[in-house]
């Protein structure tokens, strides 16, 4: 069976991510309503019941506003570190508690669910913690590395790894600097533990660059300070420098922030 990739969500109003073969699946977090998540995954012929487990990177709204219904109403397990579970049901924004559906993960430690293998891994952010997953299938080897101000050789390392990687490219520094964020919250976004720009991790992925990797998404763009071209075309403009093109040596595509991306089948 081949590995499935979709993204049902992907920015600061919600982000959620399925990974997932003709039978089962799991979602890497579910910062969406849960009405929307059955929705498009239905669209996609994927059934609730074939989802074994979600993964959560971090306690921000964006990431956990469907994870109560799934875990409690669903009996589908939550797994997630122990400060970020504690932010969960700490959280204003969340209805149903985890109580039954909570399942602890250590960050470096690997869990099975079926065929997936997933390891959690540290990266900054300005969260309770916070953590980018490496999810194994057979010989495909997949990243989701987001919310991070900044990559940390730890965080570089899972990165690196990757045949396919769904990378963080949060904004544009004009953009953020021209714009009307207050100062406390522009700092917030670029001070190192809050998010990445179209800059930074374009230098990062042209500097890492390995032909083993095949698929680049580019995500968690922000409504106000970010847009899709603006993300590819940093990518564009530093994979150009070195000689890397795109559509040749690799696929690069900036996901929407609210509409689903097509279901992907990844080899």
């Amino acid at each position: 069976m081949k590995l499935r990739f979709l993204s049902l969500a992907s920015g600061s109003s919600g982000n959620c991510y399925y990974f997932g073969t003709d039978e089962y699946g799991i979602l890497l977090d579910a910062g969406i309503s849960l009405r929307t998540i059955k929705k498009v995954l239905k669209e996609n012929h994927i059934g609730l019941e074939q989802i074994m487990a979600v993964f959560v990177t971090h306690d921000h709204t964006d990431h956990i506003k469907a994870v109560g219904g799934l875990g409690e109403k669903y009996g589908i397990p939550i797994f997630a570190t122990e400060s970020v579970h504690n932010g969960i049901n700490n959280s204003r924004f969340i209805g149903n508690k985890l109580y039954t559906s909570r399942s602890t993960i250590k960050k470096g430690e690997t869990v099975l669910v079926k065929e997936f293998r997933i390891t959690a891994f540290d990266v900054p952010h300005d969260a309770s913690d916070c953590a980018g997953y490496l999810i194994q299938y057979k010989d495909q080897r997949c990243v989701l590395a987001t919310d991070m101000g900044r990559i940390t050789e730890t965080a570089a390392h899972y990165i690196r790894t990757a045949n396919h990687l769904i990378i963080e490219a949060n904004y544009d520094e004009e953009m953020l600097n021209n714009g009307n964020y207050p100062a406390f919250l522009k700092e917030r976004i670029r001070n190192g533990n809050g998010h990445l720009c179209n800059k930074e991790t374009a230098s990062f992925l042209a500097d890492n660059f390995d032909l083993h990797i095949k698929n680049i998404w580019l995500c968690h763009l922000s409504k106000d300070n970010n847009r899709p071209d603006l993300a590819y075309e940093a990518v564009e403009t530093a994979f150009n420098r070195c000689g890397i093109r795109i559509g040749f040596d690799v696929n690069v595509t900036a996901l929407k922030r609210t509409t689903p991306s097509e279901l992907y089948i990844l080899e």
